[in-house]
């Protein structure tokens, strides 16, 4: 498997890094009516949860093409580690409340996977 796949593997994990910030908050028999009623730290750790849900197929298929156009390579593996690296700086930083931070991570992860699709595209 490539280091991209792993980065896959990875971002497909991260959500539940993010879930487990809040797991013990949760009522077990209405875990998401629950998650509506968190608070501070906590608020913003199930908000990091469902935004690194959100970003997971973008990326997935970004790898997935690229691999499928190009086959291995040290380009789309390095974006994809970088891609990684900006996720989870994205949840350290929602969860923290760092608003400047967060949304940088976010944005230059964003372009990691658009830089994916144009290496294959190119």
């Amino acid at each position: 498997m490539t280091i991209a796949f792993w980065c896959v593997f990875i971002a497909g994990l991260l959500p539940y890094a993010a879930f487990a910030v809040i797991a013990g908050s949760l009522d077990p028999h209405l875990p998401r009516l629950a998650a509506q009623k968190l608070e501070g730290a906590k608020a913003r750790a199930n908000g990091a949860h469902l935004n690194a849900f959100e970003a997971f197929g973008f990326f997935a298929a970004a790898v997935i093409i690229a691999h499928l156009i190009e086959g291995a390579n040290l380009v789309t593996n390095a974006l994809a580690v970088a891609f990684i690296i900006m996720r989870i700086g994205h949840l350290v930083f929602y969860i923290a409340d760092n608003q400047p931070l967060r949304s940088a991570a976010f944005t230059l992860g964003f372009l990691c996977v658009i830089a994916i699709f144009l290496h294959a595209a190119f």
